[in-house]
C-alpha cells in the first residue's frame, strides 16, 4: 500500500519559465560581482606585475615589509639587490615590492 499524496503529483511537472524566474536574479547578481569586484582587482593585479616587471637600478622601492631603499643591482628575474642604508644591501624578492616611489636613470647602454 502506497500513499501518494495529490501534492508531490502535481510538484513533479513544474513550469520552465519558473525555473528561469527563479535563477534570473542569481545570474544578474553574478554579472554584478564581476563588474564591481573581480574585473578591477584583475586589473590592480596586472599593473601591479607590470609595475614589478619594469623595476631597474636606481629606482626607490617600497617593500611589503614597509621598507624603503634604492635598487642597485637587478640580480634575476626573481631577484633585486636593494640598499636600504648606506653600505647595508639585501637581497629582496620582485614580488616583495609594493610600490616604487622613484624612478631612476636608465640602462647605460653597451658602447
Amino acid at each position: 500500500m502506497f500513499f501518494v499524496t495529490p501534492a508531490y503529483a502535481q510538484a513533479a511537472t513544474p513550469g520552465g519559465a519558473d525555473v528561469i524566474m527563479q535563477l534570473a536574479p542569481f545570474g544578474i547578481i553574478l554579472v554584478i560581482m564581476y563588474f564591481l569586484i573581480l574585473r578591477p582587482q584583475q586589473k590592480r593585479a596586472k599593473s601591479q606585475q607590470e609595475l614589478v616587471k619594469n623595476v631597474r637600478r636606481g629606482d626607490i622601492v617600497i617593500t611589503t615589509g614597509g621598507l624603503i631603499g634604492k635598487v642597485t643591482k637587478a640580480i634575476d628575474d626573481a631577484e633585486v639587490e636593494v640598499e636600504i642604508a648606506p653600505n647595508v644591501k639585501v637581497r629582496l624578492l620582485r614580488a616583495m615590492i609594493s610600490d616604487v616611489r622613484a624612478k631612476g636613470e636608465p640602462v647605460k647602454e653597451a658602447s
